[in-house]
This record gives C-alpha cells, sequence and structure tokens, in this order.
C-alpha cells in the first residue's frame, strides 16, 4: 500500500473512532504533500513515497523545534501539543537507526573515502546521508561525524 492511501486509510479511522486530534494532524499531512504536488506540477500523478517520508520528516522537524522554542518561552503546554503532532507523524516515517548503527556506517565511510582530517566532514556527512537516506536524522549524523573526524 502507497504511503499516501496509508495517510489516507488513517485519516478515515481517525474519523470514524472520533479521534479529531489524529484527523487534524493527519490532515495537515495531507495538505503539505498537496503542496508539494502543485509546487511541482505533480498534481495527476502524485509523489512518490520517498518524497512524501521526506515532507513528513521535515514536518517532524518542525513540530520538534517548535515544541524547544515553546518551552524556552515558558509554554510547556504549547510544547506538549507539538510534541504530539510530532509522534503522531512519526508512525510514518520509518524506524531511526540507533547511534550505533549510524557510527558502523560512518567508519566504514570514512575508510572507504580515506578522509583523515576534519577537513572532508562534508563530504563523509554526505555519503552517510546518501546511504541512510531518512532512517537517521541530519542532526545526529553531522554531531557523529564531528566525534569520529575529532578522534582521527
Amino acid at each position: 500500500m502507497a504511503l499516501k492511501d496509508k495517510i489516507n486509510n488513517d485519516l478515515k479511522a481517525a474519523l470514524l473512532s472520533g479521534n479529531r486530534f489524529n484527523a487534524e494532524v493527519l490532515r495537515s499531512i495531507k495538505a503539505v504533500i498537496l503542496n508539494e504536488e502543485v509546487a511541482l506540477s505533480k498534481r495527476d500523478e502524485g509523489l512518490d513515497d520517498e518524497s512524501i517520508v521526506k515532507l513528513i520528516a521535515r514536518e517532524v522537524k518542525k513540530r520538534k523545534e517548535s515544541a524547544v522554542i515553546y518551552e524556552n518561552a515558558s509554554r510547556p503546554e504549547l510544547a506538549e501539543n507539538e510534541i504530539a503532532e510530532a509522534e503522531v507523524m512519526s508512525e510514518f516515517l520509518p524506524v531511526q537507526l540507533s547511534e550505533d548503527d549510524i557510527n558502523k556506517v560512518i567508519s566504514r565511510i570514512i575508510s572507504d573515502l580515506g578522509v583523515s582530517n576534519p577537513a572532508g566532514m562534508g563530504q563523509v556527512i554526505g555519503s552517510v546521508k546518501k546511504e541512510l537516506g531518512s532512517t537517521a536524522d541530519g542532526a545526529v549524523i553531522a554531531k557523529l561525524v564531528k566525534e569520529a573526524l575529532s578522534n582521527i
């Protein structure tokens, strides 16, 4: 089943069960997908699952960043709402790899590329992101690559 169909089915289920919160979050995901389809002139054929996963990951990141801002502004009730929305959206993302698994990939790519100092950090980060895709957060990858290259 395509990811877009799964989102539609989950939206129907949320509406039928009376879960208004999940329904609103799923509607916002559908709106983001529709906006991207229109922007790319792909309204008729739609986006592929990989593109939809990237959009959802971007929306989850926005929610998490907003939650941090609300926490810093002493508005925990708003932060909780953003975190809850991010959790609902995260159900449509692939399982995130652990830091140990990411470090294994980083070590292999560092040795494959022959990088021996922090100057090659961008090259390593790009290769790791390309290989892992949306199964690892970019900020976590950058942090782990920086740690790995500073220990060489």
